[in-house]
């Protein structure tokens, strides 16, 4: 059994944990108060399933019959839209008859080779902090007992609300308790928790991973996301939750490969269907649009992006414009083309000319190349730009000229912004808040992940003076350090 923390050891003033917990140590204290905890990507940093699964087989000691109805139940959960009470119920069926006194054996050696070393240190904090203020804690997870009673136990938690296969005279009769402890389980769970304790779910916390929690998440008064799914990254940037990232380094997995290969691969047919669309309407215009349009949405989809926007009405309401983005990620490419979608051209760096495949793709799309080291060539190629506003065609710049090597903000150069003063047209801030989550730098490879978007109104530069530019320049600025929270 592994020895109990005290609580005040966890929480070092100036540290990255009291940052984590201040707002709960400055909070209400008092039993009262609910503290409710997924397990899985939330208290740790694995999926307690999968070690369990894992440590079962190797013991040898399964059945045929146990490991039929595990893949059975996963199959019916990949075909079931992730409905966990139908795996539960068919893994259930596969263990009748065994001796519940095994699981609970197995379910301590994983917690003892593998869990105890995947607890969170962040998430432990945050627990200490909870029981620190005399909080009611629980853990509520899809997970059984024997995955979850040892961690508890390791972190204090007294309550533990999980799927429960029934057992009968010390074995499993076949059937789980109803509900699963999932989706909707888990909000009955929490509810019969609150009134068992007297806990007023307004003043209540949950953590979660998943969006398949939402119904809890919606009851209690403080939601907190926790390395969220992309779905929940969305839900949460929609509803403006707080959302805690823990440091998880993430290797590799062959999905990030299948969805790479998927996304490039779609270059192809985007740029097959610009030309059959060009051609059918004799019109250019019209293949760049379905390019960049094609381009962005198929990328996007392939690469498992989900993007979320605040403020699109913004990016429709005022056409020509600049707009500015800022620049963290070599996927930022796709997701400006998915989102402006027609009628615009780009300016960029004259080293994309060379890349294969998207070098060519941007020359046929228009796209304005610049020098960056010869300032007298820089403005000469602009010039274009100009026209392209004056005719109807928006420009699509990211000021800062660069990637941000640590993905702070860069300055911003004044190219953009003399650009819309010269052509009359506003100037369309829009913030990508995590782009570097869909491919970090130094990587080449996609991750799936909800993307936050935020499209500021368009900006008037009618009465813009060059003497005054720079105060303009710094109050946009102002505007991406804001909601980038690097202000």
């Amino acid at each position: 059994m592994v020895s109990k923390i005290p609580v005040v050891r966890e929480i070092v003033p100036g540290s990255k944990t009291e940052a984590l917990t201040q707002d709960i140590m400055a909070g209400e204290a008092g039993a009262h108060i609910g503290a409710f905890f997924d397990l899985d990507r939330t208290l740790i940093k694995s999926f307690s399933a999968k070690c369990f699964f894992q440590t079962r087989l190797l013991s040898g000691k399964m059945t045929a019959k146990e490991i039929v109805a595990q893949f059975a139940g996963v199959l019916v959960y990949a075909t079931g839209q992730g409905n966990f009470a139908g795996l539960a119920a068919v893994g259930a069926q596969g263990v009748k008859g065994v001796n519940e006194d095994i699981f609970i054996e197995v379910g301590e050696q994983v917690y003892q080779k593998e869990l105890a070393d995947q607890i969170y240190p962040e998430s432990r904090a945050l627990v200490n902090a909870h029981l620190a203020k005399g909080h009611t804690v629980a853990i509520i997870s899809a997970a059984t007992p024997y995955q979850v009673n040892p961690v508890a136990r390791d972190l204090n938690i007294d309550h533990v609300m999980c799927t429960r296969m029934e057992v009968l005279e010390g074995k499993f009769t076949g059937k789980i308790q109803e509900p699963a402890c999932w989706g909707e389980g888990k909000a009955i769970a929490a509810q019969e928790l609150a009134k068992e304790y007297k806990l007023e779910l307004a003043d209540c916390y949950f953590y979660t991973d998943s969006a398949a929690d939402a119904p809890l998440l919606e009851i209690v008064g403080y939601p907190r996301p926790v390395n969220p799914d992309t779905k929940l990254s969305a839900l949460a940037f929609k509803n403006n939750w707080p959302v805690f990232r823990f440091d998880d380094e993430e290797r590799p997995g062959v999905m990030n490969f299948v969805r790479t290969g998927m996304a490039l691969g779609s270059l192809a047919p985007a740029a097959l269907s610009a030309v059959t669309r060009g051609a059918m309407g004799l019109s250019f215009q019209d293949g760049i649009n379905s390019l960049m349009a094609t381009v962005g949405d198929l990328v996007v989809a392939a690469a498992g992006i989900e993007l979320v926007v605040k403020g699109q009405e913004h990016l429709w309401s005022q056409r020509p414009a600049v707009f500015i983005f800022n620049h963290q990620s070599s996927a930022d490419l796709f997701i400006v083309s998915k989102l402006i979608r027609k009628n615009a051209t780009g300016i960029a760096k004259k080293e994309l000319k060379n890349m294969p495949i998207i070098g060519q793709m941007m020359q046929a799309a228009g796209v304005i190349f610049i020098d960056r080291k010869n300032r007298e060539k820089a403005i000469e190629a602009m010039k274009p730009a100009v026209d392209a506003l004056q005719n109807g065609t928006s420009v699509i710049i990211f000021p800062e000229g660069t990637r941000s090597k640590d993905y702070t903000l860069g300055s911003f150069k004044k190219g953009a912004f003399h650009l819309a003063m010269q052509a009359k047209v506003p100037v369309v801030p829009v913030v990508i808040r995590n782009a570097h989550d869909a491919m970090p730098q130094g990587s080449s490879l996609f991750r799936s992940v909800a993307i936050e978007v935020v499209a500021f109104p368009p900006i008037s530069t009618k009465r813009w003076k060059k003497e005054t530019l720079n105060r303009q320049i710094d109050k946009i600025r102002g505007l991406f350090l804001k909601e980038l929270g690097q202000a």
